[in-house]
């Protein structure tokens, strides 16, 4: 996973070091310099920061100290409240922590070989669809010899410091982490999806039976490996780090530290009764203020839990930030949930596996209208198909799919101040079975995502067999920019970009013809059907053919009156070629013919919705063949492609 890591700026961290140790000098990084530009985007509002190595700080410094906890962080002078509490969430992942922080053991304080530290440290974050390895010095702000920023409850423990600094550098000042998303910061330390849930849109506080499902959700995403953030949405300026009556903060973001089914009871008795209690632990990054209700550290409900179940959930009375809440008290107290998936990919795995497209497109102005690439969202009928567009298949009769859409960062913007993301997002269209070439007009709209100045935007949907084209977008046509596009599925999508307007002219245009009409053919379900010994039922499809192309339906099982709702479409270079439509029923030995549609008029005069009876395979109509099917017809001009 790691062998394809990009050095940030190109600065190699293995021969960095290397040089600094011949030289027997400590690395000063002249990308991120220890002076005011690395703090703050004008001016400096602090007093005057001395920046020092943590060997002139405490006697003996270490990356960690007893091991890598979420008790390690402490919010400094910095809003970056959303930063820390992902921080927490790592800590408690060790397989994700150590490929943020990787060679830990080669990068801690080796007191035996001093003649070896060379002051420079690396990490790596996952940042728009790639691994970067980022360099840093070791030289720390500080004020009165105290760290300025985010540090550890040990004085001489440096490692939340340093990943701070790796990822200021990243975002070009610590002011840039002023007021941030939690989602982004667990998206870069996982390269997993982050899902943001509305807690109050969904009503969960009042409904048990959603409440329930959303726990189920939340206690699989954390035994998956992935980590959690929460918060309680300010509505006002004045709310922001509002501290509440329950003892929790207002527009703060919080590390979900353990979800857990909490069985009640003592000894045996807590074996033999099901009683079991939803239960969500939090941690606040100023390392204090916590919630006062029940289950609050020294609340008299943990009595009802057996001493080991206490001591297996960790519970101590102290001020710690790290709290137990019930999953029903959570609900009703906080607003916004974020879970960052890690999605599978790997064959080896007990756990689901999904297959992953990743597509890195942008949104581009061009004098060409044709060749413009920044249209706006569909509220722009006059350019919305001007966009970039991405086919792919669902290939079951019916899969989750997700779908992320992820543009660069803008608010590393040192010298300009912070920079605000586009608000974007996407919608999803059902197309023909066939389509290879650019959407013109806008056809059946089966979902979309919300509209979003975020860094991400990420939807999920159960879509049926069939074929789809993702649109994604600005909300407002002309702003440009780059984009990741990430699809993943149960089973391959073939996801891709369509680039091609019309098909191509080739060498072979002169002899072979090129297309003079596109016909879309809309089989939309057949009626009255009869199939013998099938006992009412059948498994039907149907074929959709025009010269020497198929498009083949997928099969409706036990019914016969299937809506296929199946679209094809043929670029003609016969305008008089006939259109076969034919219905099969498939069996376990063979597939028997149910009878046929054969189009043999342009059907330029069939533009609307016609029902046809159908006939045997000599286009005879036929008692034996009863029943008709429903078809809609749209045939254009090549030039104004469907």
């Amino acid at each position: 996973m790691f062998s394809s890591v990009k050095p940030y700026e190109n600065q190699q961290y293995a021969a960095l070091k290397k040089a600094c140790q011949q030289n027997k000098e400590l690395f000063e990084d002249p990308l991120f310099p220890a002076v005011d530009e690395s703090l703050f985007y004008q001016g400096n509002p602090i007093g005057r920061v001395h920046w020092k190595r943590p060997k002139e700080l405490c006697e003996d410094p270490h990356l960690f100290v007893n091991g890598i906890s979420a008790h390690d962080l402490h919010q400094g002078q910095l809003g970056n409240c959303w930063f820390v509490a992902a921080c927490s969430s790592l800590a408690s992942r060790e397989s994700l922590w150590q490929k943020v922080i990787p060679d830990w053991k080669e990068q801690e304080w080796d007191q035996q070989k001093k003649e070896a530290y060379a002051g420079i440290f690396h990490f790596r974050f996952w940042r728009f669809g790639e691994w970067v390895d980022v360099v840093i010095d070791d030289r720390l702000p500080t004020i009165n010899n105290q760290p300025v920023y985010c540090h550890s409850n040990d004085a001489n423990e440096f490692w939340s410091a340093l990943v701070e600094k790796a990822y200021a550098k990243v975002y070009g000042c610590y002011e840039a982490l002023d007021g941030g998303n939690t989602a982004d910061a667990l998206v870069d330390f996982t390269g997993g999806v982050s899902e943001p849930l509305d807690l109050i849109e969904g009503q969960i506080a009042q409904e048990e039976e959603s409440r329930n499902r959303l726990f189920e959700r939340v206690l699989k995403v954390h035994n998956r490996g992935g980590l959690i953030s929460c918060s309680i949405r300010a509505t006002t300026s004045a709310d922001m780090e509002a501290r509440l009556d329950c003892g929790l903060v207002k527009g703060h973001a919080y590390a979900v530290t353990d979800v857990r089914k909490v069985r009640l009871g003592h000894g045996l008795l807590s074996y033999l009764k099901s009683e079991k209690l939803f239960m969500i632990r939090m941690r606040n990054p100023w390392g204090e203020k916590e919630w006062n209700g029940p289950w609050s550290d020294s609340s008299e409900e943990w009595q009802k839990v057996s001493k080991s179940e206490r001591e297996k959930l960790g519970v101590t009375v102290q001020d710690d930030g790290e709290f137990w809440m019930t999953f029903e008290d959570f609900c009703k107290h906080y607003t916004d949930l974020i879970l960052c998936r890690l999605i599978n990919t790997s064959y080896l795995s007990i756990h689901k596996t999904w297959e992953e497209a990743v597509l890195r497109g942008s949104w581009d102005r061009h004098d060409d209208p044709l060749r413009n690439r920044a249209g706006g969202c569909i509220n722009y009928k006059a350019t919305f198909m001007q966009n970039p567009q991405y086919v792919f298949d669902v290939k079951k009769p019916e899969d989750e799919v997700l779908i992320c859409l992820q543009q660069k960062d803008r608010r590393a913007r040192p010298k300009e101040g912070k920079g605000e993301n586009l608000a974007m997002g996407f919608d999803i269209h059902r197309v023909e079975l066939n389509r290879k070439y650019r959407m013109h007009t806008v056809q059946q709209k089966v979902a979309g995502s919300v509209y979003i100045n975020s860094r991400c935007v990420f939807f999920k949907k159960e879509l049926r067999e069939g074929r789809y084209v993702i649109i994604p977008t600005t909300f407002n046509p002309g702003h440009t920019g780059d984009f990741l596009l990430r699809v993943f599925s149960d089973v391959p999508s073939d996801c891709r970009e369509l680039t091609l307007d019309v098909p191509p002219e080739t060498c072979w245009t002169g002899m072979c013809g090129y297309p003079q009409l596109v016909t879309q053919v809309h089989v939309l379900g057949a009626q009255g059907l009869q199939v013998q010994g099938s006992n009412g039922a059948a498994n039907l499809y149907v074929i959709i053919s025009c010269e020497g192309e198929k498009v083949r339906s997928p099969v409706h099982k036990d019914c016969l009156s299937p809506e296929f709702d199946v679209k094809a479409l043929f670029y003609r270079k016969k305008p008089r070629e006939h259109i076969h439509i034919q219905i099969y029923s498939k069996t376990v030995t063979c597939d028997t013919f149910m009878g046929q549609v054969i189009l043999t008029s342009e059907p330029s005069d069939l533009q609307q919705e016609h029902t046809i009876h159908l006939r045997d395979k000599g286009n005879r109509q036929s008692n034996d063949l009863p029943g008709n099917i429903t078809v809609c017809i749209i045939t254009k001009d090549v030039l104004t492609n469907i």
